[in-house]
């Protein structure tokens, strides 16, 4: 129970060997912290004793609460007991609110009512259903996954992930409890996969689970403002696992995915080489078959794969047979099969996301490993795309709106000319174009979130690549200009690691981590029209004859494939190694 004290009480701990002082009311005992204090301990001392909240507040946020919390030791007899009325009050609340839960789940999502109001209620710093706006997308189920996860991240995560980034590692612990809290299962773009973890949600009923259920998990983690996190905890396993999930042999599936959903295994994509960003087609890690055909015999390097030094699993693209991209297969390589050797690589951002270089020599992988058929890794590896690209949209979006609630916070308190930063209208105008940009690209993403939910996954691949490409570019633009003007606004206190203006600094250095990887922006918007158009020019005849959409896929097979791949590392040639639509539709017994 925390302790109560009088001011008497802290004033007479005004001592180097005894040093107390008030923040916002709580006390604080800084006597072991004094020599830590990283603006040395004459800043502590001048104000020990007394109440130091105007100069806490001027020079620190509310993570550093948070961080140092086991500082405090109690609270004033004249600080205000919030909890004595709102107590009532929230009681009512929680009991009305699980009646209206059976009533969404009866009544059409549409039908139900405003869900109540989430966290601090900045304008735009949160999406428009958190702050109390009617939406049909959201029910009672994910508020309550938001607070679960909102819980989680703000007493576990948020306190510590500046100190994880400097260290380029976040502790193993923090991965298991995705999976211990059932997440991992959830987070695949597909069906909650319940047959095959231990752990269940406990805020979510599995058959109600959807994709905007997933989004949430992924946007509230991106609250951390680390890239690099959120890509240790989802970028390996979000791209890496459904390859398995949707194309591995059920005996391999059974043996494998239970461990990685539990969160005991990791695994990641391993596509990208050296010299195959953009132009895949014509990537050359090698897979030759055994003589006695059990195994593929793997050879080559990797480069870029995030989460690959922690990783027991590769998802991984090998040439095995002739040029070109129909000469590509998916291997599932296991690091135990031996000759697989990982080497951290020291990137711009995203430090905590293990990006590692690769090497298999000689590595013997049973052919039971294979993903999908053998030279057909293309078809597996598209699937990935559109749920890859809007994860990487979420995140960006989400760290938009970091960047913009930390400038407003700042533009609150900080004073310039004898004014707050917020009543310059330079200030105000920066903030305006960061929030509309932000909210036009999270309508964007709501609407192809259903699109998804309601289409099949071939239709959706084929008529939502281009739009889902057009948000990808727009949600990194959206980014890049938000970190710029956060930056403008924090001035020098974004420029150095740590501090208020740490979360700008992190996120600056993250940009390109998300407008390069994916899909550049160059690629991603060429691909958006060009794809689009296409669609638009075959619905008259598709919508005719339904069972065409076989067809027009098949015929974007090439085309798509190539520039969307670009992904990596560059913007390429999507058009280099473009093989003819009605080639493509000449595979159609092959591929389908």
């Amino acid at each position: 129970m925390s302790k109560i004290f009088t001011q008497s009480d802290v004033a007479s701990h005004n001592k180097t060997d005894s040093l107390w002082i008030v923040i916002d009311g709580d006390v604080y005992d800084l006597t072991p912290f004094q020599e830590d204090h990283p603006g040395g301990k004459k800043i502590l001392q001048r104000v020990a004793g007394k109440d130091a909240s105007k100069q806490f507040w001027k020079y620190h946020n509310e993570g550093i609460l948070k961080k140092y919390k086991k500082l405090q030791i109690g609270s004033l007899d004249t600080k205000p007991k919030p909890a004595a009325e709102p107590m009532p009050v929230a009681l009512p609340q929680k009991a009305v609110a699980k009646p209206a839960a059976a009533a969404v789940t009866a009544a059409p999502a549409e039908e139900a009512e405003a869900l109540e109001p989430f966290g601090q209620q900045i304008p735009f710093a949160d999406p428009a259903w958190y702050q109390g706006y009617h939406s049909p997308y959201f029910n009672e189920t994910h508020a309550a996954l938001r607070a679960e996860v909102r819980e989680w991240v703000d007493a576990e995560i948020e306190p510590n992930v500046t100190e994880w980034d400097e260290k380029k590692e976040v502790p193993h612990e923090i991965y298991k409890e995705l999976g211990r809290r059932g997440y991992l299962a959830g987070l695949l773009g597909v069906h909650y996969q319940k047959d095959y973890t231990d752990n269940l949600v406990k805020s979510v009923p599995v058959e109600k689970w959807d994709l905007f259920h997933e989004m949430i998990i992924t946007d509230e983690l991106s609250r951390t403002a680390s890239g690099g996190f959120v890509w240790n905890m989802l970028g390996g396993f979000g791209i890496g696992c459904p390859p398995l999930v949707k194309f591995g042999k059920k005996p391999l599936i059974d043996r494998i995915l239970p461990g990685i959903l539990n969160g005991d295994k990791r695994i990641c994509l391993a596509i990208t080489e050296p010299d195959a960003g953009s132009d895949v087609a014509n990537l050359t890690c090698e897979a030759k078959l055994s003589e006695d055909g059990k195994h593929y015999i793997v050879n080559g390097e990797k480069k870029w794969i995030t989460n690959g030094i922690w990783s027991d699993y590769f998802t991984t693209a090998v040439r095995t047979g002739k040029p070109g991209m129909n000469g590509v297969s998916l291997l599932l390589i296991e690091r135990s099969f031996g000759g697989v050797s990982t080497r951290r690589m020291d990137c711009q951002g995203v430090w905590s996301s293990g990006t590692t270089y690769i090497t298999f020599e000689d590595v013997k992988v049973p052919v039971e490993n294979l993903l999908g058929k053998e030279n057909q890794g293309f078809r597996a590896i598209m699937t990935n795309f559109n749920h890859e690209r809007i994860g990487i949209i979420i995140q960006c979006l989400r760290f938009s709106r970091v960047c913009y609630e930390e400038s407003v916070k700042h533009a609150n308190k900080r004073k310039t000319f004898g004014k707050k930063l917020i009543e310059h209208p330079v200030i105000r105008l920066k903030l305006a174009h960061m929030a509309r940009q932000i909210e036009a690209s999270y309508n964007w993403l709501e609407n192809l979130l259903y699109q998804c939910e309601k289409m099949g996954e071939t239709e959706a691949m084929l008529r939502l690549g281009g739009p889902i490409a057009g948000l990808k570019a727009q949600a990194t633009v959206t980014f890049e200009f938000c970190a710029r003007e956060a930056s403008q606004i924090f001035g020098g206190l974004s420029y150095s690691r740590g501090g208020q203006g740490g979360k700008v600094e992190r996120l600056y250095r993250d940009v390109r981590a998300y407008a390069i990887p994916g899909g550049s922006e160059e690629i991603m918007l060429d691909l958006s029209i060009r794809q689009s158009m296409r669609v638009h020019k075959m619905l008259a005849f598709t919508f005719a004859v339904p069972e065409c959409w076989e067809l027009i896929f098949l015929g974007f097979i090439n085309e798509v494939l190539t520039a969307a791949m670009g992904v990596a590392h560059g913007t390429g040639n999507s058009c280099e190694h473009r093989r003819s639509t009605q080639e493509s539709i000449n595979l159609r017994s092959k591929w389908l």
